[in-house]
């Protein structure tokens, strides 16, 4: 069955509903409003405070604040992009996770890709441009979503439309733009200005915007994020993510809403902003205060400041709508965060300190190529689940993210975890986590393996190709077995299986184009403070960061419960809407004010 959008219940919250209108002709003669959404991404809502973010905490006061909003599940960036950009949930847009399994190795020389690429990974991580692309190219019409988006729909209507900020969900917001044309990429119709731009894997400006940015004297493309992620003995970073991300906000005030608003006297069309924030998120994730320990986790120094480095950007904005009356007047401002947060666990599986995980991945020792132990004794390597099923399947792993030649053929590198330490030919974990479990590690489509694991974090993704339900079964069998399963989804396609949900439950069944999971496995989380469990969180998580440092994607509470607030002529002021509220409403509340169907 086709999963819809349910009727936005952010609508009571909009002072054009007081009366109960909806669009219609006498609504479109209306002056269009223009729209300005603003990703908070990785934002706890109790994060949100007046010293912290003083000007997110003004806006949720003078507008509406949304006391019970969600993110989608999996809590990752790219599933909540999509439905922020489209109103669908991910049974509809296919956008299951960061990383996902496409069905075929991504770039796999389809004559519609990009120029000069070799087949690669068979589970991709699609916060990328060039992977956005290449997903369109195989997509019917042209988008892998399937869905149409707020920024399409809007520039079909007059609006002109801008998406700025972190590299991945900025393109998500209209995903058709970074079709690649020729072997690359054409200038969009849309303004996209991310992480890439001005390089060859960006998505070129148009000439007004270039020389818009010029006049207010920036460059074409953005500084670089220098965040490192550090190791099992080296802190990450200790400082938020600021050079970057004030380039975003300037280029925004001082070059694209002056452009969109002279392109508007021009011909009498509002304007359509979406920037994505990348701080709390990337700052939280790679943060240094922790190392090895899950207080103060997340709620370390470093991490306040990618809250206050998020506030200032929004901060910059708020002034420069407000600096100027007409527009101020005409402009909604909504806020959200894609996904809350909470603190890594690699080995304890509650907070007693005393129940650490007995995962078989975690008995083995883990050694880099120079010999140095690269995962700390007892704790859960990158890709954990992947070697835990093969061990129990007693099929044969191999790393869709490395390839090696054998036999003067490429295949997909083998993991042996039993090995002392990697050779050039056999790895003793994935490089990132993920897994073809089976086969013999084919480079092509349809894979040989019988089981993929696209590890994500807070849940992983998992994948049976053949549809083997037997096979499905015993992978399902041994998860409700492990310490760190927190909930198990399965593909209703396999009908009732004990100890499950159906993935319909949770709106993942629906038009994708993109193959369904058969599996989605969320991992335990808990609280080390039960009195403040959703600043306190933690969770299991499969990747290549650290216990202490920050991780998503979990069905926990603390993932899904994401700041949203509204405020602008078109909303409530001074209103708490206490009803359960998503990022799949936004994009259609955004339409109601816009007047768009």
């Amino acid at each position: 069955m086709r999963a819809r959008p349910v009727v936005s219940v952010l609508l009571g919250a909009i002072v054009l509903c007081g009366s109960g209108e909806l669009p219609g002709p006498a609504a479109q003669a209306r002056p269009r409003h223009n729209v300005v959404i603003v990703v908070m991404d990785g934002l706890r809502a109790e994060a949100v405070n007046s010293t912290d973010a003083p000007a997110m905490t003004a806006l949720r006061s003078r507008g509406v604040y949304f006391a019970n909003s969600h993110a989608l599940f999996p809590t990752f960036t790219t599933p909540n992009a999509a439905a922020i950009a489209t109103g669908h949930f991910p049974g509809d847009t296919g956008d299951f996770s960061n990383f996902l399994f496409p069905g075929h190795p991504i770039f796999d020389g389809r004559p519609a890709g990009f120029a000069g690429k070799t087949p690669g990974t068979m589970t991709p991580f699609i916060e990328d441009n060039q992977v956005l692309g290449d997903l369109d190219a195989h997509a019917p019409g042209g988008n892998f979503l399937g869905e149409g988006a707020l920024l399409a729909v809007g520039r079909a209507a007059g609006y002109h439309t801008a998406a700025v900020g972190k590299l991945g969900p900025t393109l998500i917001q209209d995903v058709t733009q970074g079709n690649p044309v020729h072997g690359a990429f054409a200038v969009p119709r849309a303004v996209v200005l991310d992480d890439r731009t001005g390089s060859p894997t960006g998505l070129p400006l148009s000439p007004a915007i270039q020389a818009a940015l010029q006049a207010a004297g920036l460059p074409l493309a953005p500084p670089p994020r220098t965040q490192p992620a550090g190791n099992n003995v080296t802190p990450g970073t200790r400082e938020a993510n600021v050079a970057q991300q004030r380039y975003f906000a300037d280029a925004i005030t001082r070059a694209i809403l002056p452009e969109l608003g002279r392109a508007g006297d021009r011909d009498g069309g509002g304007f359509i902003l979406v920037y994505w924030s990348r701080d709390p998120d990337g700052t939280q994730h790679n943060q240094g205060d922790s190392l090895g320990a899950l207080i103060p986790g997340i709620n370390g120094p470093t991490s306040q400041a990618a809250v206050h480095n998020a506030d200032r950007n929004l901060r910059q904005i708020l002034d420069y709508l407000a600096s100027d009356p007409a527009l101020a007047a005409s402009t909604d401002v909504l806020v959200t965060a894609d996904h809350g947060f909470a603190t890594i666990s690699k080995r304890d599986v509650d907070a007693s300190g005393r129940r650490m995980t007995r995962s078989y991945a975690a008995s083995r020792t883990y050694r880099d190529a120079s010999g140095r132990q690269e995962v700390d004794a007892g704790s859960l390597p990158p890709g954990f689940v992947a070697i835990d099923l093969a061990r129990a399947l007693g099929l044969p792993l191999f790393d869709p993210d490395r390839q090696v030649t054998v036999d003067g053929q490429r295949v997909y590198q083998p993991v042996d975890p039993t090995l002392e330490q990697p050779t050039d030919a056999v790895r003793v974990r994935p490089a990132t986590g993920h897994g073809l479990i089976g086969g013999a590690g084919r480079i092509a489509a349809p894979t040989d393996a019988k089981v993929v694991v696209a590890a994500n974090g807070g849940s992983d993704l998992i994948y049976v190709p053949d549809h083997d339900p037997a096979l499905l079964r015993r992978i399902v069998d041994f998860l409700v077995t492990q310490d760190y399963t927190g909930g198990l989804f399965v593909d209703d396609a396999y009908g009732e299986i004990p100890g499950t949900l159906p993935l319909s439950a949770i709106q993942l069944r629906g038009s994708a184009s993109l193959p369904v999971p058969a599996i989605v496995l969320g991992f335990r989380t808990f609280a080390t403070d039960p009195g403040n469990r959703y600043m306190t969180a933690v969770e299991i998580a499969d990747n290549n960061l650290q216990h202490g440092q920050g991780m998503h994607g979990s069905f926990g509470r603390a993932d899904t419960f994401n700041f949203m607030a509204a405020a602008g002529p078109g909303f409530k002021r001074g209103h708490v809407d206490a009803a359960p509220v998503g990022n799949v409403d936004l994009a259609i509340t955004a339409a109601h004010l816009l007047g768009l169907d």
